[in-house]
């Protein structure tokens, strides 16, 4: 792993990294929510116009998959990210309906050494989510296992 740009090291308290953008198309909301959550304001648009969404929206677990993907995109897959003990919180801020494109960042929190495993290191992440009109519709906290460069 000596080769990953991301280590414990790297990131440093306050520091925001952008998770790039992802528009969220019709098709893989109602894709999703077939396999995983098919309840009917996730799979058509007009039950969806006649819910509190407004619209044909996300799930609220289709928005974690696609935090997911957007976070490994923009740094953990260069990372030595060795996993996550657990999520603190999740928030599903506003929906996510089609044709929204999706911005983030993490920021990090604070970090600390593992007592038990010195080459190992925990850095705590606050990542947010925003639309197209710069609003929240997710933000999550989490605490994620970086090795330490020193020790790879």
């Amino acid at each position: 792993m000596t080769d990953k740009r991301w280590a414990y090291e790297d990131f440093e308290v306050g520091a925001s990294l952008p998770l790039g953008s992802k528009l969220v198309t019709a098709e893989e909301i109602i894709e999703f929510a077939s396999e995983f959550d098919p309840q009917p304001m996730h799979l058509d648009e007009e039950a969806g116009k006649a819910s509190i969404l407004g619209g044909l929206s996300a799930s609220g677990w289709h928005t974690c998959a696609m935090f997911m993907r957007m976070i490994c995109d923009a740094y953990l897959l260069n990372s030595t990210s060795q996993g996550a003990p657990g999520v603190d919180h999740v928030k599903w801020r506003k929906p996510v309906l089609a044709g929204d494109t999706l911005t983030g960042r993490s920021t990090v929190m604070a970090r600390r050494l593992s007592q038990s495993r010195p080459a190992l290191g925990f850095v705590t992440f606050r990542f947010e989510l925003f639309n197209q009109n710069g609003e929240t519709v997710f933000d999550m906290q989490n605490t994620g296992m970086f090795l330490r460069r020193a020790a790879t």
